[in-house]
């Protein structure tokens, strides 16, 4: 039992720990309220039995005591005969109410209720202090509740008398009773779900200006997070702010000594580069060739610590839409010769979280290359992953150019691989293209295209918030 407790606690406070803070609020609130109203409900209803049983024991010590001065009319030893009471109730058979007077001493039946009808009571014994209350079934099967006192009117007369009745009326007005207080009880509930509910949001309200607040900020929609705030949560957007700035600050100086570091080694190199040029030597060659090679290396690493720094930067969005348009018409102007169709097609309004910049050499890498290499056609495509990929977009560039094997499409991606030294370019491209998805957590993969060619798709982390119901673009 103790580690079922222990278990069924433990879900629970799993369940709430996926739950959000106005949830888990109401939630509590309403589990509380709901036992508190059950608590006042049986409390409410206990009362009222228990007085409706104290106005029902005072109704037959009234007839008790109407029995006893009755009989006190009579002599010592023969007591008179008492009447109806005033109750109609105790002439009728099998009424539900009864009365009987018995000798105390043998338990002999001396006067009875007409409405007892020649049956007769079982009565419980008395106990010495010479009264009892208590419940007994009648002799058609109900129940009775009983009023049972020793009366002496002389040393030698001592009477028993006992008074009965159904409380089957009792029990029907307690049940009647229940079920109003259950009603109104389960109004006022709901009213205090409801007012609960409306408390939650009112006072979550300025947590909802907050998130929206902060999400403009990582949007890039606004410079800081808004400071008109309760006292409680005013603490926290400025710690917000002084975060934002602190960020702007850190990749502002990571800017300015990448800047600095690449004129510091730019110009030796290129004085190097100047200088082996005038020789003709192998020596000279040879320098050329790593000089060459060093500030290749140098622009790659400076380009990745760029972009490395530009990826922290909070707020900075770019929706994808437009720069695939613009991409796609300087890349069909730049292969007119060759008369390759570029088509774009998929959603509007999707965001990539980071730099524009950096999406325009991602992506204009995939487009020109797949220029260099198709035949007739290159088809560019943009939707969000839905699923497991969640949160992301997915830009895909197919060409119906050879294609790749699968060991071709691996080399492809090393840095400065070209699979064919006719084809104009550096072999960075893709490999530009891996780096850059990798420092944003996206993903780049080349595959085989339905019409035969290459299909690259870059799969990018995405601004969420976007319109899924959004006009789909078609531009050729």
């Amino acid at each position: 039992m103790a580690e079922q407790a222990v278990g069924n606690a433990g879900r629970l406070s799993g369940w709430m720990r996926n739950r959000s803070l106005a949830a888990r609020l109401i939630l509590v609130a309403a589990i509380w309220s709901a036992i508190a109203i059950f608590i006042a409900g049986f409390v409410l209803v206990a009362l009222y039995r228990e007085a409706s049983e104290r106005a029902f024991d005072a109704r037959l010590d009234v007839y008790v005591k109407a029995i006893v001065g009755e009989m006190a009319g009579g002599t010592p030893g023969a007591p008179a005969e008492p009447g109806n009471l005033g109750e109609p109730r105790f002439d009728l058979p099998a009424s539900g109410w009864y009365w009987v007077v018995l000798d105390a001493r043998s338990d002999e039946v001396l006067f009875s209720s007409l409405s007892l009808f020649g049956d007769r009571l079982k009565l419980p014994d008395l106990p010495v202090d010479g009264e009892l209350r208590s419940v007994i079934v009648s002799p058609r099967g109900a129940e009775l509740r009983v009023l049972q006192r020793r009366i002496i009117f002389a040393e030698a007369a001592a009477y028993r008398i006992a008074v009965a009745g159904e409380t089957q009326e009792l029990r029907e007005r307690e049940a009647t009773f229940a079920g109003q207080v259950a009603l109104t009880l389960l109004v006022l509930g709901i009213g205090l779900v409801g007012a609960i509910v409306l408390q939650v949001r009112i006072g979550l309200r300025p947590m909802a200006a907050l998130r929206a607040s902060l999400a403009a900020v990582r949007r890039g929609d606004a410079e800081t997070v808004e400071e008109d705030l309760p006292p409680d949560l005013r603490p926290l957007g400025q710690e917000l702010n002084a975060l934002v700035r602190s960020n702007r600050e850190v990749v502002e100086r990571a800017r300015t000594h990448v800047g600095n570091l690449a004129h510091a080694l730019k110009t030796p190199l290129s004085v190097i580069l100047n200088e082996v040029r005038a020789g003709h030597s192998p020596d000279a060659r040879k320098i050329g060739e790593q000089a060459a090679v060093m500030r290749a290396q140098v622009n790659h690493h400076l380009e990745r610590a760029r972009m490395a720094a530009q990826r922290r930067v909070i707020g900075v969005s770019t929706e994808v839409s437009p720069v695939l348009v613009r991409l796609v018409k300087v890349m069909a102007k730049i292969h007119g010769e060759r008369n390759v169709d570029v088509t774009l097609s998929g959603e509007t309004g999707l965001r990539f979280r980071g730099e524009e910049h950096d999406l325009e050499e991602m992506a204009g890498n995939l487009i020109d290359n797949a220029c260099k290499w198709a035949r007739s056609r290159v088809e560019v495509s943009l939707q969000r992953l839905d699923g497991p990929g969640a949160g992301r977009l997915a830009i895909r560039v197919t060409d119906d150019g050879p294609g790749l094997s699968p060991e071709e499409r691996a080399e492809a991606l090393k840095r400065g691989r070209r699979l064919d030294e006719t084809v104009p370019g550096t072999g960075l491209g893709l490999s530009i293209v891996v780096d850059l998805a990798a420092l944003y957590g996206g993903e780049f993969t080349l595959s085989p295209s339905a019409a035969g060619g290459l299909s690259a798709t870059l799969v990018l982390p995405m601004l969420e918030g976007g319109d899924a119901a959004t006009p789909r673009i078609s531009q050729t």
